[in-house]
């Protein structure tokens, strides 16, 4: 066979490729030195400058185009006179008695200088609006520690920055950094307009996502107090995404700032404690919503005692360490003691718990209290009111009939509570769903018996058909599901009216629970005189700012919100104190004391006048002093 004959390939003719000649190399220099931006830009130009006034300066000298008669200068003079003559068009004005072969050179000089400043001048422009544009992106780091990150964006954020704010009123210089995948004026004129008063506090935006690990280190989250990660309202899967902000948070090992991350599905809760570890609280947004609703449900006025409790606007929750109760003091002298916190249970070595036995030693252990603030708080007992004992109810009834209840819409949350539901009743009662949409599978009941009946909730005669004078309990949940926020919230307001029409019409008291989407649709619920609105966004943003503050509120939250442990009640003031007496509160903690349940607030009637929401007095002084009448009751935590 014959040789092959030798072709030629790519490789073979880039082997063979001459060598770049000078003016390519040079070519070459100079694009990747423009490649460099304005800094680069604006040094050529500069030497362009110093070349061209070098070189008219040695063409006067060489030529002797300076007039006769005119002194002599040193070089570096010619420089500078040259330099007015290639920035200042005016310059040349001034050589009105040199001869014309200067003026000539002097003219050419301020042409070639004019495209060249004005090119200098628009390029330093240029530069500074892309600066400019570049600061407005928010793309430069966040020199902060001890600060708040919130991670993402959701309507919730306004809420959480408006508690926040409230929180950071005892911080020196206290800051929140804000970093999602949006604009940062935008997000800095929209958070502005929803939060217009800050007290204080200084809110910092970046944009960038969060998942990113270059655009998270903008929010220096490793030097921060706490992270918040919002579960974002937009995305087709946001649980996926909280789990890979998750990984980019823990990326760098199992030490930082404590995380509080939003959940919306159940079902991811493992997968993100698999990758929270133990400094990330996880929040199950519809676990939670749903034991609210069901709490709230079961008596008037509750939904405004655990807001009061949630929220940094009034009486919140510390954790007291330093108590200075006298060695072998009980649960039982701890309530007492104190006059503008109310001890609510303590944390032992078996961990929290709320409302323990009153003859519990408190020795050694840390009480959690309700009060205003955590300035309020000392480490001496400071009570001075005694608690009459001689006016302390006797009735010691409960109710534990058979209940009748109506739930009324459905979503997603609606499952949860229907469980829930079935934990607290009675056996034998019973449950209507009224929904305008197919639910989906119900789960198992051991106690309640469940009807349901498809049909629109907005209809006069099948609301008609089904409420009666006799229900302890009527739920209205929101379309989330199937409509947009205010599309729900504007059938769940139709619905209040009928309902709310129908019982007066009975002359029934029947409690009504309601569930809304936007808070500011709240103020349209109280037209319908509903006893209680559970928002669903503003509810999970304030358990979010309060555990980003403090993650011992995780146990809590969980056992005033659980079925396990103590929960709030709202009794007859009758079976504390003697009804028709004027008693201070402190013989209100005593009443309670003694049935093993303890005292937080009251309800009257005398206090609906608009300065307490539904006549709900939570945390009152010991001192403070009110007359029982019929229909007042005592908000208590208690295990039934």
């Amino acid at each position: 066979m014959g040789k092959p004959t030798e072709r030629s390939t790519p490789i073979a003719r880039s082997r063979h490729r001459e060598e770049p000649k000078l003016r390519e190399r040079l070519r070459y220099q100079f694009d990747n030195s423009m490649s460099r931006g304005t800094p680069a830009l604006i040094a050529w130009l500069c030497v362009t400058t110093l070349v061209l006034i070098v070189a008219f300066t040695v063409i006067v000298a060489i030529f002797r185009l300076r007039p006769t008669g005119d002194p002599a200068k040193p070089f570096f003079r010619d420089l500078m006179q040259n330099l007015f003559h290639a920035l200042d068009p005016g310059t040349v004005a001034g050589d009105g008695d040199r001869s014309w072969q200067f003026l000539l050179t002097m003219l050419v000089l301020t042409i070639a200088g004019l495209f060249i400043v004005s090119a200098l001048i628009g390029v330093i422009a240029t530069g500074i609006d892309a600066k400019l544009a570049d600061l407005r992106r928010g793309r430069s780091t966040v020199l902060e520690s001890d600060h708040t990150v919130i991670l993402g964006w959701s309507d919730s954020i306004f809420t959480i920055i408006r508690e926040l704010t409230l929180a950071n009123e005892s911080r020196r210089k206290p800051v929140i950094v804000v970093l999602a995948d949006r604009d940062k004026v935008e997000m800095e004129e929209i958070i502005r307009a929803k939060v217009p008063d800050l007290l204080g506090t200084r809110v910092i935006c970046r944009s960038g996502s969060p998942m990113d690990l270059d655009d998270l280190a903008l929010s220096s989250h490793g030097t921060a107090r706490s992270v918040i990660l919002l579960a974002p309202e937009t995305s087709d899967d946001p649980d996926s995404e909280v789990i890979k902000t998750l990984l980019a948070l823990t990326h760098d090992g199992p030490d930082g700032p404590r995380i509080v991350a939003e959940i919306r599905n159940p079902t991811n809760l493992e997968a993100a404690r698999l990758v929270g570890a133990d400094r990330t609280v996880l929040l199950d947004i519809r676990e939670t919503v749903a034991k609210l609703v069901v709490q709230t449900s079961r008596q008037s006025g509750a939904a405004a005692v655990y807001t009061e409790l949630f929220d940094y606007g009034g009486d919140e929750i510390y954790f007291l360490e330093d108590h200075g109760l006298a060695a072998g003091a009980t649960y039982a002298d701890a309530l007492l003691a104190y006059e503008l916190a109310g001890v609510i249970g303590v944390i032992s070595d078996d961990g929290p718990k709320l409302n323990p036995p009153p003859e519990t030693v408190v020795d050694g252990c840390t009480l959690i209290v309700v009060a205003e603030d955590d300035s309020t708080l000392r480490g001496e007992p400071d009570a001075l009111a005694r608690p009459d004992l001689t006016r302390l109810g006797t009735s010691f009834g409960f109710d534990d009939h058979p209940t009748r209840a109506v739930l009324i819409g459905w979503n997603e949350r609606a499952g949860i509570v229907l469980r829930e539901l079935d934990k607290y009743a009675p056996a034998g009662s019973g449950l209507t769903v009224v929904t305008s949409y197919a639910p989906d599978v119900l789960p198992p009941m051991n106690n309640l018996d469940v009807t349901v009946v498809q049909a629109s909730t907005t209809d006069r005669a099948t609301l008609e058909h089904h409420l009666g004078a006799d229900l302890d309990q009527v739920i209205v949940l929101c379309y989330s599901d199937d409509l947009d926020v205010q599309a729900a919230d504007a059938r769940t307001l139709v619905t209040l009216l009928h309902v709310r029409d129908i019982l007066a019409r009975m002359g029934s008291a029947t409690p009504v629970v309601s569930e809304m989407l936007d808070d500011r649709n709240r103020v349209l619920a109280q037209v319908a005189h509903v006893d209680d609105v559970v928002v669903s966004g503003e509810i999970v943003s304030l358990l979010v700012t309060q555990l980003s503050e403090d993650h011992r509120l995780e146990a809590v939250f969980s056992e005033l919100l659980g079925d396990e442990g103590s929960e709030i009640y709202l009794r007859p003031a009758e079976w504390y104190v003697e009804p028709g007496s004027e008693v201070e509160f402190a013989t209100v903690v005593a009443g309670a004391t003694r049935r093993g349940e303890t005292a937080i607030g009251y309800k009257s009637e005398a206090l609906s006048d608009g300065t307490s929401a539904f006549g709900v007095r939570v945390n009152p002084a010991k001192s403070e002093t009110f007359r029982v009448v019929p229909g007042d009751r005592v908000v208590v935590l208690a295990e039934d």
